[in-house]
């Protein structure tokens, strides 16, 4: 069953989208301060839709336009995220507005940041709800 277009992807997932290494995605956050996927305990990396549109940006900035990484790091810190998603679409304006939407609201991550922290506190807020399910099942 194929994932829906706005489910987090793996590590192992989002290479295969974006067609390069595991190690690639992990060296490309050390040059980046941009791409920052959530992290679960242990350090699990799950990407959301916007970061792979990000990596996207970053592949073909880099792959297809000849770009290097403080060219790119130039680019973003210049222009914003906007233009490396851009890139990543394929299109000189014209792009995703639901991504162009993400970095546009965001051009220094606050956004994920607070998504973040409001997945945080509903999990914490699940995870609660499950231990007194589970011990109202216990005493049943």
């Amino acid at each position: 069953m194929a994932k829906g277009p706005n489910a987090f992807r793996t590590i192992s997932e989002a290479a295969d989208e974006l067609g390069v290494p595991q190690h690639v995605l992990r060296f490309w956050e050390t040059k980046f301060s941009f791409i920052r996927p959530m992290k679960r305990a242990g350090g699990r990396r799950f990407y959301r839709p916007q970061d792979i549109a990000v990596l996207s940006g970053v592949r073909a900035l880099l792959h297809a336009e000849g770009y290097t990484i403080k060219g790119v790091q130039k680019l973003h810190r210049e222009q914003g995220l906007t233009h490396v998603i851009a890139a990543g679409l394929g299109d000189n304006g014209s792009a995703s507005l639901d991504a162009l939407a993400v970095a546009d609201s965001s051009p220094h991550g606050d956004l994920a940041d607070e998504a973040r922290d409001r997945l945080v506190m509903a999990l914490d807020d699940l995870q609660a709800v499950k231990a007194r399910l589970d011990g109202l099942l216990r005493g049943a």
